[in-house]
């Protein structure tokens, strides 16, 4: 199986004249992993409300598509940052792609594995489960590794689909999105029926916001600026979540995304529940080290990375 880290390999290779003469634009294209949405509320808000200019930066937002990935759009130097989860930046750097993490904004970790058959998920090994096909997996693949499961993994782009046709016996999903989807297509999940990895010694850290260590290099200035507005945009968030709120609605019109302002709600609700740190109970925008080095061990043992990725290699 192709690994995502194998496509950021990619990110250092030579590129063409005219991809080069992109990074050197005063624009930073920011592509988020997913579709318009919450999860990237502070984003907008930064943006929408001018923080950005504020600090003298021009940031412009480009969502992935079906045919183009936020790691596609990196690749051929089309966006200069994106977000990650931990366990993904962990893999990419352990396979030779050095990055910089500028924010820190997930600080717990929201996966679930939510059964279609009645039954606690990881009590059925073999089972078809369904999973992300754009990545955002390493985590969850190395934890039934480590718990020897030998899932079925099917891939695909909207797993809740698969859960309402009942044509796999469980799925993954986030406790801000697909989670609430099944519950919006009247499924009623029991906790017994699900499995939250943050409850059971897996609580590792997801979206932060990240740039190649080559461009952090080569635009230390624009980025750090870009990193402080977007800490501003989230900040901004967290005080006026209705605010927000409209704005993301604005992002989601805007790019004909099948949602309602109810979901997005809960989204937001929750996202900013995870951004607060599990010991202070407040936003702290940074990568734990013990969270880290959890990634590292439970990756190492599944044989997902080769070595141990340190906090200096992540950070500025």
């Amino acid at each position: 199986m192709k690994r995502i880290a194998l496509i950021w390999l990619a990110v250092l290779l030579a590129l063409p004249l005219s991809a080069q003469k992109k990074v050197e634009s005063d624009t930073i294209v920011f592509t988020p992993q997913w579709t318009a949405q919450a999860q990237f509320a502070g984003y907008y808000v930064a943006k929408e409300l001018g923080f950005y200019e504020e600090e003298g930066v021009k940031v412009q937002i480009v969502h992935p598509n079906a045919t183009q990935s936020a790691e596609s759009r990196i690749r051929a130097n089309m966006s200069q940052a994106t977000t990650l989860q931990l366990a993904q930046a962990v893999e990419i750097v352990a396979n030779g792609v050095p990055l910089v993490n500028l924010l820190q904004t997930s600080m717990n970790n929201g996966m679930v594995v939510i059964s279609r058959r009645g039954k606690n998920p990881m009590e059925q090994p073999g089972a078809k489960v369904g999973i992300w096909a754009g990545g955002f997996t390493q985590l969850l693949e190395s934890v039934a590794v480590e718990a020897n499961l030998h899932f079925e993994w099917i891939r695909a782009a909207n797993m809740v689909n698969l859960y309402i046709a009942g044509a796999v016996d469980a799925i993954v999903a986030m406790t801000y999105n697909e989670y609430y989807q099944v519950k919006q297509a009247g499924f009623n999940v029991p906790e017994n029926c699900m499995y939250r990895l943050a409850d059971h010694g897996f609580n590792i850290q997801e979206d932060g916001l990240y740039v190649t260590r080559s461009y952090y290099e080569k635009h230390r200035e624009q980025a750090e600026k870009f990193a402080r507005a977007s800490r501003r945009g989230w900040e901004y968030t967290a005080a006026h979540p209705e605010q927000a709120l409209d704005i993301v609605m604005r992002y989601v019109e805007r790019n004909h995304i099948a949602t309602n302002r109810i979901m997005q709600s809960l989204m937001l609700k929750e996202i900013l529940n995870l951004q607060n740190d599990p010991d202070s109970e407040k936003m702290e925008y940074r990568i734990r080290p013990d969270m880290l080095q959890q990634a590292n061990d439970i990756m190492l043992k599944a044989g997902l990375i080769p070595r141990p990725v340190t906090l200096e290699e992540l950070c500025r």
